[in-house]
């Protein structure tokens, strides 16, 4: 992937050294040792700048990004939905089923695979880098970072809570109370390299906002907003409060209805990692959780 960056020297910005700036812009540490390796990676006035150089009022510095290496992700073309794409980022809905990275088990049936065939049919290296992964069965929205700037400030504004996502998930029953916090630690699972439980002595605290949208037939649609991020905390969660997702293999085994956990990626809203520009998209309910309403829609 290739990318150039320009940015305006600014009057309050007039004074910095070339790196003090680029950090003010977000680039990381690595970043900056990844951009010296890049010949005539960063310029002023189409010259080369070194990164202690001082900027001046006015000056036009232009910084060139280039993927040196390649990505050993096997390439498979496999359906994709691509929401929005540009220079810097990619926002994809990701089908049910679909794991994010390859792993012993998923060697070449991930959305790395697919989104390496996809660049390189159009002739672009490509080095996968996704912002907030999704459990395989957990249908959605994910961010995927195009190069490593965007990736950095991507991974930092998750870490902020700057990134913000509403899961909807289906539960059995009529949903009691219909709306609270749930505000409980969470840990690995004693003897368990997956599934994780509540833990109130050695776990992490975890926040999940929840609300009742619907309810028919004895099933309930949850919008469900996180205020932190750990491992499998919506299916944790809910099942705490005594409402686990329908179709979760690990916690809620019942298939009844539906072949995976019921949960999906609804809404994504955050500010660009370059412009800054508010970008937001959502996702609508899909058809297999849509089914276990009688079609219904919402």
């Amino acid at each position: 992937m290739e990318r150039w960056l320009q940015y305006e020297i600014q009057k309050e910005d007039a004074g910095l050294r070339t790196e003090q700036y680029l950090r003010r812009k977000g680039f990381s540490r690595q970043n900056l040792v990844e951009l010296k390796k890049i010949p005539m990676s960063v310029q002023v006035g189409g010259r080369f700048q070194r990164m202690n150089q001082v900027l001046r009022e006015g000056d036009l510095l232009s910084v060139h990004i280039q993927d040196m290496q390649r990505s050993e992700i096997p390439a498979t073309n496999l359906p994709l939905s691509i929401i929005y794409e540009d220079e810097d980022l990619m926002v994809v809905d990701k089908a049910a089923g679909m794991p994010i990275h390859p792993s012993i088990l998923n060697y070449d049936n991930t959305l790395a695979n697919a989104l390496t065939c996809y660049f390189r049919e159009k002739g672009e290296n490509f080095v996968f880098r996704c912002s907030n992964r999704l459990d395989r069965d957990t249908s959605g929205l994910t961010v995927v970072a195009k190069h490593m700037v965007s990736a950095n400030i991507l991974s930092v504004m998750g870490s902020k809570r700057e990134i913000h996502r509403e899961y909807l998930a289906i539960v059995k029953g009529r949903l009691t109370p219909p709306s609270g916090t749930v505000d409980v630690p969470l840990g690995r699972k004693e003897g368990s390299i997956i599934e994780r439980t509540v833990d109130n002595v050695n776990g992490e605290r975890a926040v999940t906002h929840y609300q009742l949208l619907y309810e028919k037939n004895g099933y309930s649609l949850v919008s469900l907003v996180l205020e932190t991020g750990r491992t499998h905390q919506i299916r944790i969660h809910m099942k705490y409060l005594g409402f686990p997702l329908i179709g979760d293999y690990l916690y809620n085994p019942d298939m009844e209805k539906i072949s995976r956990q019921a949960l999906h990626a609804h809404r994504l809203s955050f500010r660009h990692p370059i412009t800054g520009e508010p970008l937001s998209f959502t996702s609508p309910l899909p058809k297999d959780m849509e089914n276990v309403f009688n079609q219904d829609s919402f």
